[in-house]
This record gives structure tokens, sequence and C-alpha cells, in this order.
């Protein structure tokens, strides 16, 4: 299986909104995490993999295919699990999936039924194969959406912000489901959540304004940054002081108060403790390193709200 290369993709929308900016990525077999906070134009960037949209300029290939311009050959190797799908509630999981088979050219009966419930036991869906798709919890709605994008046995699977919402234990099977199917697949990714990345894949990229800041390796990138973040326990009125002064990259509370990790170069003066660095601290790093400290100020609280709670 062939890598998917991506060069200098951009796209802007008719309001004027520049969501891909020369975008360039590398993404070979395995699992590949796409980082970025809300709006950073991870969908845009993954509905123009899937052949939903088109882009202003740049080139996609996949292997030998020209993904921009051969988009019936590329669909029949991919396989697409969007941030929002519809599921017709009042169809049992077994019915829809052998119709979206059909859909899929899948039409000799007996191999779909094969296949179909290939499909339900991988996803661990096979004992509810008959309940009705309106009463299936949030984690059952997106292995199910994981069956349907496996019908045709695609070589490209995209997964965009599959996990939010999800129970931990409902993550979990999902992790496990997709670190297996990374195995021999190139699997995309696309999420704000950075635990996603660092328990499944062993490539990533951080996006943001439609720039690609970072790619490479998350194991590597967090040694990159080691012996950079500090931490502190600060008071509440303190943090504007902190933010001006320093590159303040997340903040939580402990017991009532505002405990902060700053990126310095060097060791800091004022009380400061060198802190283990994590996956985390590379995806804030690097996007806080592109804003201004106003913009920090506005856009913290969304992406803070994904810092792991064991800070």
């Amino acid at each position: 299986m062939s890598s998917l290369t991506i060069k200098d993709l951009s796209k802007t929308y008719a309001n004027g909104l520049r969501a891909l900016q020369q975008v360039s990525l590398d993404i070979p077999v395995g699992m590949f995490g796409l980082l970025g906070p809300n709006g950073a134009g991870k969908s845009t960037l993954m509905r123009t993999i899937a052949t939903l949209q088109e882009a202003d300029q740049g080139t996609i290939t996949l292997g030998d295919l020209d993904v921009l311009d051969q988009k019936d050959e590329v669909r029949k190797r991919l396989g697409y699990l969007p941030q929002e799908f519809g599921l017709y509630p009042n169809l049992t999981a077994q019915d829809l999936l052998h119709h979206l088979a059909v859909l899929k050219g899948l039409t000799h009966r007996g191999q779909r039924r094969e296949i179909v419930a290939a499909l339900l036991e991988k996803t661990n869906l096979y004992t509810h194969r008959k309940k009705k798709l309106g009463g299936f919890s949030g984690g059952m709605k997106q292995r199910f959406g994981i069956a349907q994008a496996l019908l045709a046995n695609p070589d490209l699977i995209i997964v965009d912000e599959p996990t939010a919402g999800l129970d931990p234990a409902e993550r979990n099977r999902f992790y496990d489901l997709l670190s297996e199917l990374g195995e021999n697949k190139i699997v995309i990714l696309s999420t704000h959540i950075v635990e996603d990345v660092k328990e499944l894949c062993t490539k990533m990229a951080i996006l943001h304004q439609g720039r690609v800041l970072l790619q490479g390796n998350p194991l590597q990138s967090i040694a990159q940054i080691e012996g950079k973040i500090y931490s502190k326990i600060i008071r509440k009125e303190e943090l504007d002081a902190y933010q001006n002064n320093y590159t303040l990259i997340a903040n939580r509370l402990l017991q009532g108060k505002p405990i902060i990790h700053i990126y310095s170069e060097s060791e800091p003066e004022g009380g400061f403790e060198a802190v283990k660095a994590d996956l985390s601290d590379v995806y804030f790093s690097h996007i806080f390193g592109q804003l201004s400290l106003q913009q920090q100020r506005i856009t913290s609280p969304q992406l803070t709200s994904c810092y792991p709670p064991s800070l």
C-alpha cells in the first residue's frame, strides 16, 4: 500500500475564510493523527481528501492515483466516517449495513451476508445486529460508522472527531478498533483531543488556522520540548500578569486555584517547577506560539478544555 501525499493544498471559502493554506503532508500506512482546535481546517482537509469538495490549488496523490482528478477510483479505495452522519433510526444495524453494501457494489447475496456479519463481529455489534439504530448509544453508532466505512475493504480510512462525546469505556473500545485497522491501512484520525493521538498514532501533524505547524512522531516531538515545560500554582488575579510575561500554554483549577504550564527555553524565576513534558504540551506550545497574547486570552478556554486532567 502506497502513502498519501498532500502538496501545497489551499482552500478559501466564498466568505473569505482561508481554511487551508499551502498544506503539505506525507501520510504513510498506519495511524496518522491530525490535531487542531475547532476551526483549524481539519474537516475541510478531510472532506477534500474524501473527494467531497474541491481545493483551490495543490495536489493529493494516493499511490499512483490523483485524488482530485480520479475521484471515482479513489472512492473505491476509501472508507470515511465524518464528524456527523445520519442513520435511519427505524432500521436495524444488519439491514442498513446490507443496504449500504449493495450501494458499494456488493451485489452477491452470499458474499454480502458474510461481509456484513464479519464487520458486525469486528465492531462488536453482532449481538445487536437486529436492534434498531435509533436505540444505539453514541459509541455503538460510531462503531457502526466504522463498519460501513470498511464495507469495500478500503486502503484509506478517514475518521473525523470519532471519540467526541464518548464515555471512557466506549472510547477505549474505539481505540482498540482503530489500532487494529492501522496495522495495514492508512488511517487518518482528525481530532482536537490530544489523548486520541497519544494513545494511537505513530505519526502526527498539528493544524492551526489552515497551516501545518508541526509534522512528526509524537514521542520525538515530546523529546524536543523536554526540560522546557514548567508548572506553578498561582492566584486567580495573577493569571493576566503571567499571560503577559510568559508563554503560558495551559491552565486549570486545582482546589480552586489556577495551576499553569509555561514553555521556556531556560529555567524561569519565580518558583516554577520543571515538569515532564507530554503531547499536550507539544500541542499547546505550538498553538500558542502562533497567537498573540490577546488571542491567547480569547482562545484559551476552548483549548484548555481538552487538556488531560493529569496535568
